[in-house]
């Protein structure tokens, strides 16, 4: 078997924006040896020979979306077509394994939006019929990009093909750049420009009305095949949470 790491690393990096900056304390072993001989009111003598405690670390001001994750329903919207939408810790473990396809969108340019037929040419391209469950992965090539460019560039979902690939069963996929839909800060130019509300989070809004969810900064995706593999998504169980942090992978067996 075989396993090929679809998620970023968790660590603190000056280049981020702001409001996406992980920070990590590390604690070294003699100090947390320290800490536990105050507690706990033991002298050294009382410790094994040559042991030098345990080493701790704590992530401080980690956003559920600061790193490689999944969306819930919940963060798109209260309610899905009417109903309650579903916290992260509600999304059945079945929706987050299952058989990958990755389709190609690496020719599409910064600021161009991904349509069905992009999707549907890709797909007749590798003779890929999508199946119910299957997790479609969205190529974009934009995992390299990093800073304030991982934010600003990139290309994005169409509520269109969102939908499209809804109504074939997909209940789960992702992509690898920083968002699902258009660069945010060109979501709002398009907005002010055209005067266009409805241009703005445009494929999010489409789990106000369908139930799906979406992984976004996937990285590797260019190591994988179109198909032949399998996915696994497991976020943490926060309870009540609109997303949560997860390490993706895909498994070839």
């Amino acid at each position: 078997m075989r396993i090929i790491d679809l998620s970023k690393t968790i660590r603190y990096d000056k280049k981020d924006p702001w409001f996406m900056r992980i920070k990590i304390k590390h604690k070294p072993h003699r100090k947390s040896l320290f800490l536990i001989r105050y507690f706990l009111g033991l002298k050294k003598k009382y410790f094994p020979k040559n042991w030098q405690g345990w080493a701790d670390d704590k992530i401080i001001g980690m956003g559920v979306h600061a790193t490689t994750h999944i969306d819930a329903p919940w963060h798109y919207h209260p309610t899905v077509a009417g109903k309650k939408a579903k916290t992260i810790d509600e999304v059945p473990l079945e929706w987050l394994y299952g058989d990958g396809v990755v389709i190609d969108m690496t020719h599409k340019a910064d600021f161009e939006v991904i349509t069905k037929a992009d999707i549907q040419k890709d797909l007749e391209k590798n003779q890929i019929k999508l199946q119910p469950g299957n997790i479609v992965l969205i190529k974009t090539g934009r995992d390299k990009m990093t800073g304030h460019d991982a934010v600003n560039k990139g290309t994005g979902m169409s509520a269109e093909a969102t939908e499209w690939l809804i109504d074939q069963g997909i209940k789960v996929m992702g992509i690898d750049q920083w968002g699902w839909d258009l660069p945010l800060r060109y979501q709002v130019q398009h907005a002010k420009k055209h005067k266009n509300p409805d241009a703005f989070w445009a494929a999010h809004r489409v789990g106000q009305e369908r139930e799906y969810l979406h992984m976004e900064q996937l990285i590797n995706l260019d190591a994988l095949p179109p198909t032949g593999f399998k996915i696994a998504v497991f976020p943490l169980k926060i309870e009540g949470a609109s997303a949560a942090p997860a390490r993706v992978v895909a498994i070839f067996e």
